[in-house]
Formats: structure tokens, sequence, C-alpha cells
């Protein structure tokens, strides 16, 4: 089982869509239990950080989130479900997020480059280092992004995808079993659908290595 989390602020039906593009029938839940059972977690996002962090709490989500990542469950972030791992954001002052990965989400920031904020629209991801998750997707491919915030990971050796925008931002985390993406894969078509597709895959083949 799939399960996608429902905190009342992920892009949830793009993401149940893609998902089932690619044959498969995600569960969307706000429930522990299904986190637990089910084979992969995808945390979408959309909207702010310091929300999201609450309404995880609310729904009491946030602590089984860290322990399913810690006992290495596939897990998938996708935009705002990446900047909620680092231990903190910037958005609206300081915040806590879930700590899971150490580091900060910085606000994006421009001196006399001519560029807005949010970063919107078609961007490349540098491949930093070659990992499943890229499977089949060529190097500087183009990805869909909505963001006016970036992960900065303390540990760089975790940064799998970079991208420029005034600056150059991690894009990609990848640790263990655990991968996140700071553009919307379900909004950048064939690549985008890759992505979730090497994903799952990846989830299958580590629920056979478990058996």
């Amino acid at each position: 089982m799939i399960a996608v989390i429902d905190y009342g602020a992920g892009n949830l039906r793009s993401v149940v869509n893609a998902i089932k593009k690619l044959g498969y029938d995600p569960k969307v839940t706000t429930s522990a239990q299904d986190l637990a059972d089910a084979g992969a977690v995808i945390l979408p996002g959309v909207g702010a950080a310091p929300d999201a962090i609450s309404s995880l709490k609310k729904f009491k989500l946030a602590g089984p989130i860290r322990r399913l990542i810690d006992e290495g469950k596939p897990f998938l972030g996708v935009c705002l479900g990446l900047q909620v791992l680092l231990d903190g954001t910037d958005e609206g002052g300081w915040h806590e997020c879930l700590g899971v990965i150490p580091g900060r989400v910085r606000r994006l920031s421009f001196t006399n480059k001519g560029l807005k904020i949010p970063h919107m629209g078609w961007n490349q991801v540098r491949q930093k280092f070659a990992h499943p998750i890229f499977e089949g997707v060529p190097d500087e491919t183009d990805f869909y992004f909505v963001h006016s915030y970036y992960a900065e990971p303390v540990d760089k050796a975790l940064v799998a995808g970079e991208t420029d925008y005034g600056i150059t931002f991690c894009s990609v985390i990848a640790r263990g079993n655990l991968i996140a993406t700071q553009f919307h894969p379900e909004k950048s078509g064939d690549a985008g659908l890759k992505i979730y597709d090497n994903f799952i895959k990846l989830a299958l083949s580590a629920g056979v290595s478990q058996n």
C-alpha cells in the first residue's frame, strides 16, 4: 500500500492522479496506523511550513513520520514535504520542523538579479550523484517548481540534486530510503511520473529484500 499523507495542505489530487497513472492505487490518509502498514509513504505539500507542522501535530503524525523514516520505510517528501523534514524554517520567523534532516529552510533572496519570488516554473535539476530515483531521467532535466523557500541541509553529501535560481539550492535530498524533492513531480510531465515510478519501484524492491 502506498500512503499519501493528508494534513489539509497537500497537493493531494495531483499526486494521487499521477500515481494512479502508473497503475497503483494510493491511499490518502491521516492515520498513523496506515503509515505503519504502508509499503511506502508520500508527504506532498503546498502552502506554509509552520501551518503544515501545526497540522501534522494536530493529526498526531509528526512522531510517526519521524519513526517510520528512522526505521527505513521508503519515504518521499515533495516541495513543502521536503522543507518540513529539516530542523526548522525561517518562514514567518523561526519555526521548528520535524528535525529528520539537520539543517535550515531559508527564504530565497536576491540582490539586483531581476528574479521574481516565488520561483515558479520549469528549471533544471543537476544530478550530484547517481541514484535510482534518477533512473531513466537525464541529467539537467527540467522539473516544475513553485516555492519561496529552500532547504539548506548541514550535510551536503545528502544533496542529490541542485538547481540554479539566483543561487544554487538543494532540489533533491537522498538518504537511504528517504528521498525528497523541492520540485513537484506531479506537475512535471513524463519526467515527474518517472520520479514517482522510480520511487515506488524502490519501495517494492525494499519490501522484497525485507521478506
